[in-house]
């Protein structure tokens, strides 16, 4: 299908779908955002019509597996315990810290069963990082692993607060006790529901916080509503895509989806409330590894991928290096952070169409995500993020914050359901970053027919001798050359020109490329002035924090910027 009948039948199946009365049909709520007209208003509803899926299998760990039912009634009975010998009662704060193992999506959607706020935690932080956010979100309970159990053992003990420890056989410190002791959770009764508690659809359902990579993290607050639209998005974009195949939604076989990215990043709660909706499969990872992702893949029949680019990208390389034909994916879905128009063009080039490529944009104040492009458009403009969700707004602002015309670059703002509420305990953050129900994302962006470009962040953009340099698109060139694996670009600083470009490039094992070749590779492409001027070449990775992102401080660092 050419790109622009592509384009006019994706109209019409947004109309269809979003029609009154339709399963899309959208209002605008009292607060002024537009908000799904039907749906599931809490996490609670949402959580309570997967039980529905029975013994289908759902939570696919490398130890054991939770068919939906088995999910459902742990969840309900861990969330009874909650409330019936914890005495939390909604509005208490409950953290989790874990792995990607099945037991946190148990101790996750038991915090929303019993009415609670949950706030997953970042995997990767040092004791003193979980000890900041601890402070911050006063939880009554936590759920760690026991990877994680040293760095809030003593947190929990100078304050009081009890916890449950998952994937953990030694000794226990006090105040904690141990998942696999507890037979109503070992062996939880089906007929048993969650406690009998209201969970409103304005309650707080969840705090997650941000990267911090500008500064400490910020508790990003969603409210049940805002959740329950995070819920409806992927659904929506899921159904746009059957559509523009052909398929009629609903139909077809379950998802069966690997999940690399970490349970605590947004990008994560797109796809896995894209999974539960359909009533599919996510098999988990402990950590990435692009030859055991490839055995999974085999093993279990995987139809999507879901993870950020430079996994994916890693991913694409291990399957052509051992002839892996991919046999069971049908998407290869990426988030978390910008994807190099490279990425969809070799994949098109090796598998023709038959693995639909999916792209998006999300941040943790929008819940996930909110844009999306997919199949034919993506493939047709794959430096595009997609098209807003039909309860999503899209503001291309000026400085003055007045909307600019179509074409025009300027800072993204967004306003819709599934937007958070503020930051927890930090109304000035609150008020600098939301206005009039608009998010100011910090983003600079442009709209074309449509369709979102995400050009740079402001923080990012290079200004060098008063001439922008975006750094994404710089990037995007040194992604297309042959020998680059990974690429990052940043400004350093310039006693005449205020700031220069360079870049730091990862490239394949073996690759013979230099620092001029990589320069004349941009120059053939971009003008003069985006050409970087230092260019650092390795073969190892290059630093990113979990959510995907390059952590360009110590890049400035490795250049002797820092």
């Amino acid at each position: 299908m050419r790109a622009d009948a592509a384009h006019i039948e994706s109209r019409r199946a947004e109309e269809l779908l979003t029609a009154p009365g339709a399963p899309f049909a959208v209002v605008r709520g009292e607060a002024g955002t537009l908000e799904y007209a039907t749906g599931p208003r809490t996490l609670r509803e949402f959580a309570e019509t997967v039980w529905a899926f029975g013994d289908r299998p759902f939570l696919i760990g490398e130890t054991r597996t939770y068919s939906y039912a088995e999910f459902f009634a742990a969840s309900c009975a861990l969330a009874r315990r909650l409330t019936g010998v914890y005495g939390l009662r909604p509005g208490d704060r409950a953290a989790i810290a874990l792995r990607n193992h099945p037991e946190w999506h148990i101790a996750f959607w038991a915090v929303q069963l019993a009415g609670l706020v949950a706030v997953p935690l970042n995997a990767w932080w040092t004791g003193e990082e979980v000890a900041y956010a601890l402070d911050d979100c006063d939880p009554g309970v936590l759920f760690v692993d026991g990877e994680r159990l040293g760095r809030v053992a003593g947190w929990a003990g100078a304050r009081g607060v009890r916890g449950m420890v998952f994937q953990h056989a030694g000794e226990l410190p006090d105040g904690f006790e141990r998942w696999d002791d507890l037979d109503e959770l070992t062996s939880p009764d089906a007929a048993a529901g969650p406690p009998d508690v209201d969970v409103l659809p304005e309650a707080d359902a969840t705090i997650i916080y941000t990267s911090g990579t500008t500064g400490r993290p910020k508790g990003a607050v969603a409210t049940q509503l805002a959740q329950a639209g995070a819920v409806m998005n992927p659904r929506f974009q899921a159904a746009m895509s059957m559509l523009g195949r052909g398929v009629v939604p609903g139909q077809g076989p379950a998802p069966v989806t690997l999940m690399t990215f970490p349970f605590f990043h947004v990008a994560a709660f797109t796809s896995v409330y894209a999974a539960m909706s359909a009533g599919g499969a996510l098999v988990l990872m402990h950590k990435w590894d692009a030859g055991r992702a490839l055995a999974l893949i085999r093993e279990h029949r995987i139809t999507h991928y879901a993870g950020v680019p430079a996994t994916a990208l890693q991913l694409l390389a291990a399957a052509a290096e051992s002839g892996d034909g991919l046999d069971s994916l049908t998407a290869l879905n990426t988030g978390g952070a910008a994807a190099p128009p490279g990425l969809v063009s070799g994949l098109t080039a090796r598998y023709g169409s038959r693995i639909e490529p999916r792209n998006g944009y999300g941040l943790t104040e929008t819940s996930g995500g909110v844009l999306a492009n997919f199949g034919v458009e993506y493939r047709a403009w794959p430096e595009s993020a997609g098209r807003p969700t039909p309860v999503t707004e899209v503001r291309i602002a000026g400085a003055d914050g007045a909307a600019l015309p179509e074409g025009a670059i300027g800072e993204l703002w967004l306003r819709g359901q599934s937007l958070v509420r503020g930051y927890w305990n930090d109304p000035e953050a609150t008020r600098l970053a939301f206005q009039d129900g608009w998010f100011r994302t910090g983003d600079l962006a442009v709209v074309r027919d449509g369709r979102v470009g995400i050009v740079d962040r402001i923080k990012d953009m290079v200004i060098r001798g008063g001439e922008n340099v975006y750094c994404v698109e710089v990037e995007g060139v040194l992604h297309e050359h042959p020998a680059v694996l990974d690429a990052a670009v940043l400004g350093v600083p310039h006693p005449v020109l205020g700031e220069e470009v360079a870049a730091v490039v990862q490239v394949r094992p073996g690759a013979d490329v230099s620092p001029d070749e990589l320069r004349a590779h941009v120059g053939a492409v971009l003008a003069g002035f985006k050409v970087p001027v230092r260019v650092v070449v390795r073969e190892g990775v290059l630093p990113r924090n979990a959510t995907g992102k390059v952590v360009k401080g110590e890049l400035r660092e490795e250049l002797g910027e820092g």
